[in-house]
């Protein structure tokens, strides 16, 4: 007969045929274990958007429509991370972090923009 382990800390089980763990206890440390593998990266990712939301925020506070994209990145700011886009009359691309966003000039230049609120609720492109 096949000796069955807790699949947590590999104790003998006795018991039910179909026991898993040893008790609640492993249970649960095995299943926060593979919450916290699995979402690693969405976390990561969340906290780089919050930051690029914030910085946008704090130029619009400080009354700045425009900024240089090296200003940004000294910051802290990651271009490559944004929630979506959407194209301007002008067919230019506005990138957005949820409501703040920015639209490429030339020159390395940008100029940040807010997303209107009922867009948000619409979809992701208008």
């Amino acid at each position: 007969m096949e000796k069955r382990k807790c699949l947590e800390c590999y104790e003998r089980l006795r018991g039910r045929a179909d026991q898993k763990f040893c008790s609640d206890q492993c249970r649960s440390a095995y299943n926060n274990r593979l919450y916290t593998e699995s979402h690693n990266l969405i976390n990561s990712v969340n906290r780089i958007l919050r930051k690029n939301h914030s910085i946008l925020s704090s130029f619009l506070a400080e009354g700045k429509v425009s900024a240089s994209k090296s200003d940004l990145q000294k910051k802290g700011y990651r271009f490559d991370f944004f929630t979506c886009t959407s194209t301007t009359r002008s067919s230019r691309i506005n990138y957005y972090c949820y409501d703040q966003g920015y639209r490429e000039n030339e020159n390395e230049k940008v100029t940040i923009v807010k997303r209107p609120p009922d867009s948000l609720l619409l979809g992701m492109s208008r």
